[in-house]
């Protein structure tokens, strides 16, 4: 009953506002997970920063910036994802897929690598778009398509709000409370921030997972015959996995924020090419509005790019406070004046 489609005439222009609807509540879930992970990677970054006591103008960028630009970003990726075509935004998470498993495949097991790190980083608008094809395909054809949405939308967004209300707390109050062991989340964040990165890094996982499997499955049905899709994914996999390598061996030759967004035109660009061959016209405007995309989510994290690239992120201290860093780099005079008399 809650369905524009189930209770209205079936109008033509009745089903395009509907589906326009759905698309934007697609695409404001979508933006509220990559809103999670962006506030859970800030926290791990300004931590990190409070920790590292040559990190002071990194520390009051984090605290200035997003106050600002979070809005913003949130409503730009928004509208990024509620024009994008589905079947680009599924073509966009299984190029990131097959970039992130390569990339974990060549990591060395044991510490904490910034690249690593720096995956989470370029993953956002993938995020936002495996959200989205993971919500077209398990709502294919439900009949309150628009309620299921409103309902996760609204999980969604308390996520979202709980997410950054918790980056604010710790924004303004985390020193404080380390030092004086006072506020229990703070406190946990102190003994446990380093493990954030491998908690993302399960979420993420199933999220890719489930988003790999609805965007081979929506591609997947608009092939009438085997061979339909065979002319199709042929392609598609030898260019992405051209892609893949160029990519790899470009970032170990040069490294940093400036081979990322080469990256990211040499990506879109293969994809508008491939697209141009086996594709459909309006496949050619969501590349675009992925370019777009993509260009936006990197510029917005490129001061945590820098944090990546300056120094090894797993020798910061966890379980120290920060008035318990600064203690241990003063001198001792007391114990030097007993050794000089001895």
């Amino acid at each position: 009953m809650f369905s524009l489609t189930s209770w209205l005439p079936s109008l033509p222009s009745l089903d395009w506002g509907s589906s326009l609807l759905d698309s934007l509540l697609q695409g404001l879930i979508g933006a509220c997970g990559v809103s999670v992970l962006g506030s859970f990677m800030k926290i791990y970054f300004f931590i990190y920063c409070v920790n590292d006591t040559k990190r002071k103008e990194e520390k009051k960028f984090l605290l200035t910036q997003w106050a600002v630009l979070e809005p913003l970003h949130l409503v730009g990726l928004t509208a990024l994802l509620t024009v994008v075509e589905v079947r680009v935004a599924a073509l966009v998470v299984l190029e990131f897929s097959l970039r992130a498993v390569s990339l974990l495949l060549t990591l060395n097991k044991g510490p904490l690598v910034p690249e690593f790190l720096q995956l989470f980083l370029l993953c956002q608008y993938s995020l936002g778009c495996g959200l989205t094809c993971s919500l077209s395909f398990l709502l294919e054809g439900a009949p309150h398509r628009t309620l299921n949405l409103l309902l996760s939308l609204g999980l969604a967004g308390l996520l979202a709000r709980g997410a950054r209300h918790l980056y604010r707390h710790i924004c303004r109050l985390y020193e404080l409370h380390s030092r004086e062991h006072y506020c229990g989340a703070c406190l946990t964040l102190l003994a446990k921030w380093q493990d954030l990165p491998n908690l993302l890094g399960r979420a993420l996982r199933v999220a890719f997972l489930v988003g790999d499997v609805a965007a081979v499955a929506l591609i997947n049905r608009d092939f009438l015959t085997t061979s339909e899709a065979v002319r199709f994914w042929t392609p598609l996999t030898i260019c992405y996995t051209l892609l893949v390598i160029y990519m790899q061996e470009e970032q170990r030759q040069h490294p940093g924020l400036q081979s990322q967004y080469q990256t990211v035109f040499v990506r879109m660009g293969g994809l508008f090419i491939l697209l141009l061959t086996v594709g459909r016209w309006m496949d050619i405007m969501g590349v675009f509005v992925s370019l777009f995309g993509e260009l936006w989510c990197l510029t917005n994290s490129r001061v945590l790019f820098d944090l990546c690239q300056k120094q090894d992120l797993s020798q910061i201290p966890s379980m120290a406070a920060p008035n318990q860093v600064n203690s241990k780099t003063q001198p001792q005079p007391h114990l030097s004046k007993d050794k000089t008399h001895s």
